[in-house]
């Protein structure tokens, strides 16, 4: 995606949870990171201060199930005048599951695989009402990368 955006940037929000499961002693755990209330307020600034400093366009890769805190973020951006373009990146459940549980990077994740309902679930209720849905079933992942690029580039 980054090389087919011009002046673009990839900034993982998921390393700012990281960086706070690093804290010592540790944070109580939830379960998920995105359920520290840092997390959301840490990742506005981020993403603020990196196009303060380099402009351009931010790529930021992640998925946020609870609505409360895409709104917090998508507020957040948006005091800072922050344009987003939002998508969903959509497969069917069975889909999905298949992917998991075949992929070779991170291998079958347990961890994964406990948000395919919560996914459904946010994309019934309020997550594909906020986005624009890109339904990658049968894409490859060439072919959804390209087609979020046009749909940003248009």
């Amino acid at each position: 995606m980054q090389q087919l955006i011009q002046d673009s940037r990839v900034f993982d929000a998921e390393k700012v949870g990281e960086t706070l499961m690093d804290i010592t002693p540790r944070l109580p755990w939830t379960g998920n990171f995105q359920d520290w209330p840092p997390w959301r307020p840490l990742v506005v600034e981020t993403a603020r201060r990196v196009l303060d400093c380099t402009g351009g366009t931010l790529v930021m890769p992640m998925t946020v199930l609870v609505e409360e805190y895409w709104r917090e973020i998508s507020a957040g951006l948006a005091e800072h005048a922050i344009p987003v373009r939002h998508f969903v990146l959509h497969a069917d459940q069975d889909t999905l599951r298949g992917r998991i549980e075949r992929d070779t990077v991170l291998g079958p994740s347990p961890f994964r695989l406990k948000y395919l309902e919560p996914y459904a679930e946010a994309a019934r209720t309020w997550l594909h009402g906020e986005a624009e849905v890109v339904d990658t079933t049968h894409l490859t992942p060439a072919q959804a990368v390209l087609q979020t690029a046009e749909a940003v580039k248009s």
